[in-house]
């Protein structure tokens, strides 16, 4: 017989742990997370790479519920984000639920019993809903270029990073210019013998505004929370207003006239200053924050590579101009699968098709949070809640109360079933796409990863995250097919035998 919980919880990242927290304070404490490794984190557990940090302020990124006091630096490090969500995890008693070691093999509707038959990687349960907190930047992505397999070398993706391997005095290349690779290149430069940077479009990047938090800060957060709030909420205020330059073409002018100076300033040589500069409107894809990338490229041992990568060979990577460019190590800077993500595969809904397939490559739900033909399925940080100019985590507590919301009013009239209504999602994401569609993000000119596969940008929120909070404030019963309990079946009686 399958071990059952009422909720089944994917995930113990800040996702899976803000849901678990606010059903506890709900008076609901029949759930569960299932965690595919073995500790609390999500991705700021498995991103360890040199001088991984969030580009967004301590003081936001953090549950409002529970802030943190002794951030180390006004931009806060993977080690502290992976030690605050432990924290969290402790203080909130969520660590019992966790079944560790749980990775979600398949989820599928049981029509009939009206209930998701869950299988992990140790074993078969049952729940009544299923609360996804898989985020977009749980699984790498990796590039398909011809040969990569047959490389010799070291090679690793820096979601992945090997720690056991000593990159001191390697031929080094890097593959990405993202995030992540604009963090972990001034780390590594100082080490390698020669560092080959391929980029294949150049980010912009802005002067980074991170410093040490100072002691009596820390103090002051500690002894009177009431300061801390009133930081958190002025720096909310501030970045909130950065929203308008990606909403409004003119408004990108400014940002853009700061990155370039910041990019002047750092790099005499205008050779190279013309291969880092961006030929698309700033926003379009993810701004970088650093002021350590620039200089780290203008190193001597450090080139910038900008001809497209034909192949990979044993010990090389030859680009198009026919340049073969021998390496030790490789390493991919190349980002998530936040579009195409591979748990959408694993869960099966009404009707016995997938997730993924339902999608067909472009993610859709209603409010970011509920999906058509998926009865009983609560999705956080689901399509079109990324940002690109505040805290995610605005968005997901915004998601975690509505979703409390729903299961208590499903609950108090005693329904077993809910699923939104096909013409409200779509109505609702036919409004979205129209109001992306001349955002930056949708016409400025370059190719991001905020955009699937069908060229629909199925990833950001098109404005103010005051305007989603509004919107999810109230979970709206007309907005869903509900469903009451069937009665139980009488006892079929025997046949009687003719006299």
């Amino acid at each position: 017989m399958n071990a059952h919980t009422r909720i089944a919880i994917v995930g113990s990242g800040f996702s899976g742990l803000g849901m678990a927290i606010k059903l506890k304070e709900a008076g609901i404490e029949d759930f569960t997370i299932f965690e595919r490794a073995q500790e609390i984190g999500g991705t700021w557990r498995d991103n360890t790479y040199p001088g991984c940090q969030c580009d967004v302020p301590s003081n936001l990124y953090s549950f409002s519920f529970a802030p943190n006091p002794n951030w180390t630096r006004t931009f806060p490090l993977q080690p502290e984000i992976q030690q605050y969500l432990r924290d969290v995890a402790d203080r909130f008693g969520i660590r019992p639920y966790v079944r560790f070691g749980h990775s979600l093999e398949t989820a599928t509707w049981d029509e009939d019993e009206r209930l998701w038959r869950v299988e992990t990687s140790q074993g078969s349960y049952t729940a009544n809903f299923l609360v996804s907190g898989i985020g977009g930047l749980s699984e790498p992505a990796f590039p398909d270029i011809p040969g990569l397999g047959d490389f010799k070398g070291a090679m690793f993706h820096s979601a992945q990073w090997d720690h056991d391997h000593d990159l001191a005095g390697e031929r080094v290349a890097v593959i990405g210019t993202g995030a992540s690779a604009i963090q972990f290149v001034p780390k590594i430069q100082p080490q390698v013998s020669k560092l080959k940077v391929f980029q294949r479009t150049a980010p912009w990047v802005m002067p980074h505004r991170d410093r040490p938090t100072k002691a009596w800060e820390r103090r002051l957060f500690g002894r009177f929370p009431l300061a801390q709030r009133i930081i958190r909420g002025a720096v909310y205020g501030g970045r909130e207003t950065f929203v308008l330059g990606f909403m409004h073409k003119r408004f990108a002018k400014l940002p853009e006239r700061i990155a370039r100076a910041h990019l002047e300033r750092s790099v005499a040589d205008p050779e190279l200053r013309e291969k880092l500069t961006p030929a698309y409107t700033i926003g379009c894809k993810r701004i970088l924050p650093s002021n350590a990338y620039f200089p780290a490229v203008t190193k001597p041992n450090v080139e910038v590579v900008t001809d497209r990568i034909e192949e990979v060979r044993e010990h090389s990577v030859v680009t198009a101009d026919g340049t073969e460019h021998e390496v030790d190590t490789i390493i991919l800077g190349t980002g998530f699968l936040a579009t195409d993500m591979p748990i959408a595969k694993r869960i099966h809904g009404a009707d016995g098709r997938s997730l993924d397939e339902v999608w067909g490559g472009s993610l859709e739900a209603y409010l970011g949070t509920t999906i058509a033909g998926f009865p009983n399925l609560l999705w956080l940080f689901g399509p079109n809640t990324g940002l690109g100019h505040t805290s995610i985590l605005v968005m997901l507590e915004a998601q975690i109360g509505y979703a409390v919301q729903a299961l208590r009013e499903i609950d108090e009239i005693g329904a077993d079933r809910f699923e939104v209504r096909a013409e409200v999602q779509r109505e609702y994401n036919e409004k979205i796409q129209d109001e992306l569609q001349d955002t930056v993000w949708n016409s400025g000119g370059c190719s991001s990863y905020y955009l699937d596969r069908n060229g629909r940008n199925s990833s950001i929120w098109p404005g103010f995250t005051f305007s989603f909070r509004r919107r999810l404030a109230r979970f709206e019963l007309g907005d869903y097919e509900v469903d009451m309990p069937r009665p139980a079946r009488a006892p079929e009686q025997p046949e009687l035998a003719p006299v």
